[in-house]
């Protein structure tokens, strides 16, 4: 099968590890074309995915780190460059951090990651989308979310305490999935649709890797917690399954969900699109 005869193109950020891995490796079965932007590189013993990347049905773009805009910028113009179109995005790349720590941007690095750069990618692999076939997006967030007691932006760049977990890292899959659901009527514009979902328990500790997790977490997750493809069908099944036609929703369990803090989304894609438009255009510029 040539390159040609695959017809759908998804692009997965954070896709040699973990959830995204499960979900490059089950597209490829499907015969997709996959374009992976990611940090790490693809385990070397894979053959399904050497053979891919031979074959050019996976293409990877690297970037030293999503978080730091000069990277994040030379490789999406790359991408914007080379590729013809997207048909779904899977704004997938995560991690979550043991301590307080902070972006070259002066955020709090897990805002920065978790929120600000899946709108900036958005953003800038828009056009590719505009010529896709299915048009589609879907965020990764998460069901830590419903622990969120208080959501003020402002705390959320800067904060001034550090909880493993349930903190910044919960708070930020909201302002995720917050900016998600405000921005849904815009893109429908374009015909594109977007959908958050939340894939469930998934234990994706690597070994000789930080979690950044609480120690009972991860006994939990070694014990308990599914697989990576667990995580990968939910996101399969987000942007494939039954919900497909809908945009700005938030699917836990396979299921909309409400989520809390609606009235802060519109100030949340606000805030975003300045930090776009004033910092990651104009530093281009």
């Amino acid at each position: 099968m040539n390159k040609s005869q695959r017809e759908n193109i998804a692009l997965i950020t954070g896709a040699s590890a973990g959830i995204g891995l499960e979900l490059t490796r089950r597209l490829l079965s499907e015969d997709w074309q996959i374009v992976a932007l990611n940090r790490s590189d693809f385990p070397p013993d894979d053959m399904r995915i050497q053979t891919a990347v031979k074959s050019g049905w996976l293409r990877i773009y690297k970037t030293a780190d999503l978080a730091d805009y000069a990277s994040l910028r030379r490789t999406l113009e790359v991408i914007k460059s080379t590729e013809q179109r997207i048909d779904i995005l899977f704004n997938n790349a995560g991690g979550s951090f043991s301590e307080l720590s902070y972006s070259q941007q002066g955020r709090e690095k897990h805002y920065e990651l978790l929120t600000v750069v899946p709108y900036i990618i958005l953003m800038e692999l828009k056009e590719l989308m505009k010529r896709g076939r299915l048009k589609t997006v879907i965020n990764t967030s998460s069901s830590v979310l419903k622990f969120t007691k208080a959501f003020n932006i402002e705390v959320l760049e800067r904060p001034k305490t550090f909880r493993k977990l349930l903190g910044p890292y919960a708070t930020s899959k909201l302002a995720l999935s917050l900016w998600t659901e405000a921005i849904a009527p815009q893109l429908a514009k374009d015909n594109i649709k977007i959908r958050i979902v939340d894939p469930g328990s998934n234990n994706t500790l690597r070994k000789g890797k930080k979690s950044g997790l609480p120690i009972l977490i991860e006994l939990l997750m070694k014990l308990f917690f599914s697989p990576p493809g667990h995580g990968a069908n939910k996101l399969y099944e987000g942007a494939l399954g039954e919900h497909c036609n809908e945009t700005g929703v938030f699917l836990m369990k396979g299921q909309v969900a409400e989520l809390k803090f609606k009235d802060q989304a519109r100030n949340v894609l606000e805030r975003l699109n300045t930090i776009y438009e004033q910092e990651f255009l104009i530093s281009n510029g």
